[in-house]
């Protein structure tokens, strides 16, 4: 049996991941060498600018940003992989969380979750942020035949979750 706090870490990042699944897909539209060059050169205005470019087309100003930090893998013989740490605020509810963008997939991991007025309730708190996320959004999130992002990797310890994009 998961842990409460694991259960609901899970369920955040999965709605989260399913609420932004079209901007990851618009940001892994930018080849991974211009994020490599913005990276290692310190250009996070670069990356803030496509971030709010693609942002706007799914979202209300405002409500998802670039983080102004960011990593990139790249290894010989792999393919490369771009974290992009992000914010979205909207609704009284606050997540920094890491986008994780790869050749094939993305993902999210939640590294801090605030909620103004919280409950002492973790599921009901899990539902004001699904709301936040859809009233966010200037449209209803497209479903696409695939309802529940599948986890990214296995990491007990840091939950991400898959947005297959």
């Amino acid at each position: 049996m998961m842990k409460q706090a694991s259960k609901c870490t899970f369920e955040r990042e999965r709605a989260l991941g399913h609420g932004i699944r079209e901007l990851a897909s618009e940001l892994r539209l930018v080849e991974p060498t211009d994020y490599v060059a913005f990276v290692r050169a310190e250009r996070f205005a670069n990356i803030a600018h496509l971030v709010a470019s693609s942002a706007e087309l799914f979202f209300k100003p405002g409500t998802i940003s670039f983080g102004h930090a960011g990593e990139v893998d790249l290894k010989w013989g792999e393919p490369p992989s771009v974290v992009l740490d992000m914010e979205f605020r909207h609704l009284r509810v606050s997540v920094y969380f890491r986008l994780v963008l790869e050749a094939l997939r993305a993902g999210v991991e939640i590294t801090y979750v605030s909620f103004e007025g919280a409950s002492d309730v973790p599921d009901e708190n899990t539902r004001h942020l699904i709301e936040a996320i859809a009233d966010a959004r200037f449209a209803p999130i497209a479903d696409g035949g695939n309802t529940a992002p599948r986890p990214a990797r296995t990491d007990n310890d840091k939950p991400q979750t898959s947005l297959d994009a």
